[in-house]
């Protein structure tokens, strides 16, 4: 019997979750900025968009991009799946769902305050995106642009301009997203550049 030991181990193949991912952040967007947009009225039914495909579609890219070892994937959906979960939460409490004591106390400029810490969040993201394709760079942007949106418009509800550029950002948040998800999961099956989505920036690199 041989002393030396043979050891095996299983690679677990993970597909890259960026498909479902942008494809949750397009659904919540598309239903939110309608709302926005004075398209449709209430949140009551932008909620479960928020819950499942703004917060657990991301949340789950989130886990198997980590899988992946992409820190950057896997900490953008992170983070805007636990923002859309926030968020809908919020919405919640102002509507009295968890009770009429925590309606009362309700201070939108706490919200805003949290828009503003996403804002930041997503600035630093933006150069990251710089180095994975122009599409999602372009998405960082837009996000940019809606966080800061969102964060004046709290504080100062009367600024229709501010709500009208928050609205215009998250639809176009939304097409773009569809883009990506198509384009992530096109070219992967087709396994070429099917749908186009840009070389990175390179200035980092």
């Amino acid at each position: 019997m041989s002393g030396s030991q043979q050891h095996s181990s299983v690679r677990i193949v993970v597909a890259d979750p960026s498909a479902l991912g942008l494809f949750g952040l397009a659904m919540v967007t598309l239903v939110a900025s309608s709302q926005k947009l004075g398209l449709t009225t209430g949140l009551s039914f932008v909620v479960p968009w928020a819950l499942f495909l703004g917060s657990l579609a991301q949340l789950m890219a989130c886990v198997y991009d980590f899988k992946h070892g992409n820190t950057f994937g896997a900490t953008a959906f992170g983070a805007y799946g636990l923002f859309w979960a926030g968020v809908a939460a919020s919405w919640l409490i102002r509507m009295g769902v968890f009770g009429p004591e925590l309606a009362a106390e309700v201070d939108p400029r706490e919200l805003g305050v949290a828009f503003l810490g996403y804002t930041i969040f997503s600035i630093y993201m933006t150069i990251g995106a710089m180095e994975t394709h122009k599409v999602l760079f372009a998405i960082f942007v837009l996000i940019d642009v809606l966080l800061g949106a969102l964060a004046y418009n709290t504080f100062y509800p009367q600024s229709s301009g501010v709500h009208a550029l928050a609205a215009w950002s998250e639809l176009a948040i939304s097409l773009l997203s569809f883009y990506g998800s198509a384009a992530s999961v096109l070219n992967s099956h087709f396994g070429r550049p099917f749908v186009p989505v840009g070389r990175p920036f390179g200035w980092f690199k």
